[in-house]
């Protein structure tokens, strides 16, 4: 049996009655105090059933939710309704029958937030879709919204799924309180003219282009980050994946999130950054597949083009052209310019060695002469140092949230997946202070 919090006592036009502080429901978990501390008035709680006080907490919960403010919470609902429909295999005709709806069309209004569901059909939902009710009221879910490409290598779907579920809550808990501390969403989104008929030589040249427009430098990998989060309004995350996990890309009604897996070397982080770029930047023109797998060579149409881009935006040719001819080296000297190389562009040899081939810098017989062994980890080792998790907009955004009263440090905790001291770390680790005592 699950509580939810009443307040002790509350003052009617007439009385004042007195309810348990802790109330029983098999529904509920927690109730925000603030929803029931704006109401104002209540009336005639005294004599209610313990159901008819779950809808009536659960009616001021639609009213007063905090996503109220950012997302009707009529479209809200409905969109994790008709995921929740299809993830249990049923029509809108079988939904129709189950709640006791005269036709389908009810249905349908209700997943588009053209009808707004009330607290016992809510209700009813829970029972009869076997579901919590804080998949329908939860703020910091994404369910039925989010739609992501995974970038990896031989993960279960069960894992993935699961994992999902954990991406959900982190860029969940962005969105609702970001806006709760003044940051907006970009307004308009990039994009760029490319196409699955697109040219990879196209692709290049628009990372190429990327280059130029963004003021990346000779050495993109470097600002990379900083330009897709400030002027491009992506957020990046880097996070702690499951084995096999490269990172994903995911695309919200208001912005759009790149996951990167910071266990992985640099090198590669660096090219799955760019890798997932092409897909936010491309997404209405070629909506990447669910699950890809992690490769710089090969795969769909629409993955050999954002392998493309990737290079030619990670190696730009002025920047190539400066280390000088490599068709006149000997293997051993090829080997250690293209160690060299890779290191100061933060790029994996192999794949600066395509690149050059690409740009018919390099034979492909000689490039496919030397031998991986030479060119793994660059040549050296892999002593990159882990980068801190998640990234410091991110964790600004939960610091000032915990500040301003709008979540505590508990749910803050449990919301990213972390333990309080954790949390502590985390802040110091991005030099965020946070003016509340952790």
């Amino acid at each position: 049996m699950q509580t939810f919090w009443a307040p002790p006592a509350i003052q009617t036009d007439h009385e004042r009655h007195w309810i348990p502080e802790i109330v029983e429901c098999p529904h509920w978990t927690t109730l925000d105090r603030r929803g029931i501390q704006d109401l104002g008035t209540v009336r005639t709680l005294g004599s209610c059933t313990q159901n008819q006080l779950c809808i009536y907490f659960l009616q001021i919960l639609i009213c007063n939710t905090n996503l109220a403010k950012e997302v009707a919470v009529s479209q809200v609902i409905g969109t994790r309704m008709r995921a929740l429909r299809k993830e249990r295999g049923l029509s809108q005709d079988d939904m129709a029958f189950l709640f006791g709806f005269k036709d389908r069309q009810t249905v349908s209004a209700i997943e588009t937030g053209m009808r707004r569901v009330t607290a016992t059909e809510l209700l009813l939902a829970v029972e009869k879709l076997n579901a919590p009710l804080e998949y329908f009221t939860d703020p910091f879910r994404l369910d039925g919204e989010a739609l992501f490409s995974w970038r990896q290598t031989n993960v279960a779907m069960r894992e993935l799924q699961g994992y999902e579920r954990a991406a959900n809550r982190w860029i969940g808990a962005y969105r609702n309180l970001s806006a709760q501390v003044g940051r907006t969403s970009p307004l308009m989104r990039q994009t760029l003219g490319l196409a699955k008929h697109s040219k990879f030589e196209d692709a290049m040249d628009a990372g190429e282009r990327f280059v130029d427009e963004f003021g990346l430098g000779p050495v993109p990998a470097k600002r990379l980050t900083e330009v897709m989060e400030d002027r491009l309004g992506i957020l990046v995350l880097l996070v702690d994946a499951y084995q096999g996990i490269s990172g994903a890309a995911c695309r919200l009604p208001e912005f759009d999130t790149v996951l990167v897996a910071r266990g992985e070397p640099a090198t590669r982080r660096n090219f799955d950054l760019a890798h997932e770029l092409f897909h936010i930047l491309t997404w209405e023109a070629m909506p990447p597949d669910h699950v890809e797998n992690a490769n710089e060579f090969g795969g769909g149409r629409a993955e050999q083009l954002a392998n493309s881009f990737a290079a030619a935006l990670l190696m730009p040719r002025a920047t190539l052209e400066a280390f000088g001819d490599c068709n006149e080296l000997t293997k051993n000297e090829l080997i250690a310019r293209l160690n060299a190389a890779a290191n100061e562009l933060n790029v994996s040899s192999s794949a600066l060695r395509w690149r050059l081939v690409a740009l018919r810098m390099l034979k492909k017989s000689t490039a496919r002469s030397i031998p991986d062994t030479a060119l793994r980890n660059n040549g050296g080792e892999n002593n990159s140092a882990l980068p801190p998790l998640f990234s410091r907009s991110f964790v600004e955004v939960i610091a000032t949230a915990i500040e301003l009263g709008h979540l505590s440090v508990r749910r803050a905790s449990r919301l990213i997946g972390v333990s309080i001291e954790e949390l502590q770390e985390l802040f110091a680790d991005h030099g965020v202070e946070c003016a509340i005592d952790l």
